[in-house]
């Protein structure tokens, strides 16, 4: 099995390789068209290679020209199968956190949740790895309150880490219904620039693919960068078009903070994709999971 593991990410990051150096290529074409298109002379460090850059401009099409991204693997067999999910916590979890962490598991389809106990970050990931496990998700605390959510995708990653705020539990929520077990509906709100896409499909691969009469709704809805999460049932009313929409909790704030191509195992070694800058939320200009791109 470790040999295994090895091999396959070896060819993983081999895939990587060969992707940027498709990428390279493929922006010393676009700079080339876009000089033939304008008029205008070639830039320089294009002159040494330009018959071979115009010889493979001739042979593009709009398949050829689009190069493929490490990332269009990552969740390739999404929605082919359900999604296999684990939940866990820091050591030591207070009772609030460990509550917190149950109702999480209601609201995942198909998850489980372990015991931390003394496991080291290395041991969950090959336990997960070994028993299919397409996503863990671990949950962090400050003083008893849920603070930070990871979400680490299975196999190669990537590996989200948002922070929390404002969690209410289930009991705490004034309309509380009984938790349904179908699976949900998803609704996104506001995720539209290339970060907001790549968030929304982090989290959307969390879930199975929901059946049209399920009752159940999840929202994540986004506005000025977090996050807010809402779990709601709904039913017609009697005699009326109009739809009652009761939540079930729980209710929570999230806010992204950091993506890495890699697992949790690879903190160290894994790059970092995106990364919350300071002074990065004091700008209107920088609404980065809602501004078009």
């Amino acid at each position: 099995m470790l040999r295994r593991q090895a091999r396959l990410r070896r060819e993983y990051l081999y895939r990587k390789q060969i992707e940027d150096k498709a990428k390279t290529i493929a922006e010393r074409k676009r700079k080339l068209k876009q000089a033939i298109e304008d008029g205008k002379s070639l830039p320089t460090e294009l002159r040494s290679d330009e018959k071979e850059l115009r010889k493979a401009l001739e042979y593009d099409d709009a398949e050829t020209e689009a190069t493929r991204d490490h990332r269009d693997d990552e969740y390739a067999w999404a929605g082919v199968e359900d999604p296999k999910v684990m939940l866990t916590t820091s050591h030591n979890p207070s009772s609030k956190l460990k509550q917190f962490v149950k109702e999480l598991k209601l609201i995942f389809p198909n998850s489980q949740r372990i015991n931390r106990g003394n496991y080291v970050i290395n041991e969950l990931v090959s336990a997960c790895r070994a028993n299919h496990v397409t996503d863990l998700i671990l949950v962090h605390e400050h003083r008893g309150n849920p603070d930070a959510l990871i979400v680490c995708h299975l196999p190669y990653g990537p590996t989200a880490s948002f922070s929390l705020s404002a969690a209410v539990m289930r009991h705490d929520v004034e309309m509380k219904e009984t938790m349904s077990q179908v699976n949900p509906h998803l609704i996104f709100h506001d995720f539209n620039s290339k970060l907001g896409e790549r968030v929304k499909s982090i989290l959307k691969y969390l879930f199975p693919v929901p059946k049209e009469q399920s009752k159940r709704v999840i929202t994540f809805a986004n506005q000025e960068d977090y996050i807010s999460f809402r779990h709601h049932t709904y039913a017609k009313v009697a005699g009326s078009k109009d739809v009652e929409l009761k939540e079930i909790g729980p209710r929570f704030e999230m806010k992204l903070f950091e993506i890495k191509l890699g697992t949790l195992d690879q903190a160290e070694t894994a790059d970092v994709e995106w990364r919350l800058r300071p002074y990065m939320n004091t700008s209107k200009k920088r609404r980065i999971l809602n501004e078009e791109t």
